[in-house]
């Protein structure tokens, strides 16, 4: 399967607790779309909202419908992306009333009226218990969802299915983001529902993977640099030759990520030019 697979479904319902309906947005960053999950039985949670696309109000109805459900308890929100919370204002309008929840925490701009969620707060639902885990490193604001019943957690953008995760220069951290996979691993965790692409059946070993792959990128940017790559755009040239040209813009902002991290670990240092890029050299 690619990351862009036209033929990924559109709705579909991975086990007895736990729906999928699919945000109708494509593309590089998001494979085939956002999945937003309804987790429950007759009044589901509905957790993230995608992008708010027109298509996707009418395909999360018909869906409710197929399985003799009204409308969703409530909504909980992974982190405040566009194509996770961009459908809220769609789903009040054909919902009234319907609760919206994430975890409040340096937010700019967010549609009013979305309540205050911490870490460890026990959302109850129809036979189902959720607990919200703070994951920052790919966004301040981010949230994990524990589904106690199924020993299953809902990862949002931390952990996906077919990519790596994106960590953001402005709003992401690195030494966070592998914090939150630690501190994941120490979960008894058997599958994972990614925010993007198919479920994942052996989580530990994607957790593992995912830091395995954040350490060996760490060694790609300290060799970089031993070979006299000094900014940011010539070690991306180098370690994302494979990679479209098109994401080498994300790539340097992980690659920044990194870098930063080691600045703070005591590797690197950074020596910022005028009108041109940093130039960073081991400690």
């Amino acid at each position: 399967m690619t990351w862009i697979d036209p033929d990924f479904p559109k709705t579909a319902t991975p086990s007895d607790l736990v729906g999928r309906v699919l945000g109708l947005n494509p593309g590089m960053m998001t494979g085939p779309g956002t999945n937003t999950y309804l987790v429950g039985c007759r009044e589901p949670i509905l957790i993230d909202t995608g992008a708010g696309m027109d298509g996707y109000v009418p395909l999360l109805e018909g869906y409710l419908k197929s399985r003799g459900v009204a409308r969703p308890l409530r909504v909980v929100l992974t982190h405040r992306h566009v194509d996770h919370l961009g459908g809220v204002a769609h789903l009040r309008e054909r919902y009234p009333g319907l609760d919206v929840a994430k975890m409040l925490h340096r937010d700019t701009t967010l549609p009013e009226g979305i309540a205050d969620l911490r870490d460890g707060q026990a959302i109850e639902g129809d036979g189902v218990t959720l607990l919200p885990i703070h994951t920052p490193g790919h966004a301040s604001d981010h949230l994990c969802y524990y589904l106690v019943e199924e020993k299953a957690l809902f990862s949002g953008d931390v952990i996906l299915s077919g990519s790596t995760s994106v960590i953001p220069a402005a709003d992401g951290d690195l030494a966070d983001y592998m914090a939150s996979l630690r501190r994941l691993q120490g979960l008894d965790i058997r599958r994972i529902y990614s925010a993007h692409g198919p479920v994942i059946e052996d989580g530990p070993g994607k957790i593992q993977e995912y830091i395995d792959h954040r350490m060996a990128r760490e060694r790609q940017i300290l060799q970089a640099l031993g070979d006299g790559l000094h900014t940011i755009p010539d070690m991306v040239a180098k370690i994302y030759a494979d990679v479209d040209v098109k994401l080498h813009k994300v790539a340097a902002g992980s690659v920044e990520s990194h870098l930063k991290k080691l600045a703070r670990d005591g590797r690197v240092r950074e020596h910022a030019q005028p009108d041109a890029p940093s130039r960073w050299e081991l400690f």
